[in-house]
């Protein structure tokens, strides 16, 4: 595996990327991560690797440094191999995990992700009050997007007459005219909505996935 981590290395170089513009193209937050990639101290799974020889123009087993790649490129020869495709997930911006926070859209940021997520776009999580449910500050969330959720889901929700957003468990009473919006970590407490309030309050969409960073 080191030649792997050589070669991404170099292509990289070649190509003139940097570390920033490399985590972007292969799903990561930071240019941390594609450092600790180069200097070997992360194992690849299968699916990053040909995350990295996509963005970086090049065949998943020559990015290995195999002299014959038709073993890896051709799954009939593996059983127990399933392809995996990628998609570009839009970035709409920073979603609040803590106080609601206004949510910046940036449509020209994008992450690469299987394509068995069933999502319309991303956000960048902030803050730790969604940490029990192991969401945390820089993870990458996976929205679908829909208007109505099912209580104990967790959510983006928007509020405020859509000025904030904010990612909580989603929980609504329909007889008491009340929706509680809970946070997965004690040191929070809930955001509770009720009357009019809920006229400035709905559902952008279902969190559906998330993907964490190297740490």
């Amino acid at each position: 595996m080191i030649e792997l981590y050589k070669n991404i290395k170099e292509l990289r170089e070649q190509k003139g990327l940097s570390q920033d513009e490399l985590a972007k193209l292969t799903g990561y937050t930071s240019r941390s991560s594609i450092a600790k990639i180069e200097k070997g101290e992360v194992d690849l799974p299968r699916s990053k690797i040909i995350a990295f020889a996509n963005a970086l123009g090049t065949k998943p087993g020559l990015l290995l440094g195999w002299d014959d790649t038709s073993e890896y490129t051709d799954n009939r020869k593996l059983s127990n191999v399933r392809p995996i495709g990628l998609k570009r997930f839009p970035v709409l911006g920073e979603i609040a995990c803590g106080t609601p926070k206004f949510t910046n859209e940036n449509r020209e940021s994008y992450v690469m992700a299987g394509t068995e997520i069933d999502a319309d776009f991303c956000l960048i999580a902030k803050g730790d009050s969604m940490i029990n449910a192991r969401i945390f500050e820089g993870d990458i969330i996976f929205v679908r997007r829909q208007d109505t959720v099912d209580n104990g889901d967790i959510a983006v929700v928007v509020v405020n007459n859509d000025s904030e957003a904010t990612l909580k468990r989603f929980y609504y009473y329909q007889e008491k005219g009340l929706l509680i919006l809970k946070p997965e970590n004690p040191a929070y407490e809930d955001q509770i909505y009720q009357g009019e309030e809920l006229n400035e309050v709905h559902v952008l969409g279902k969190a559906v996935a998330f993907q964490s960073d190297v740490k």
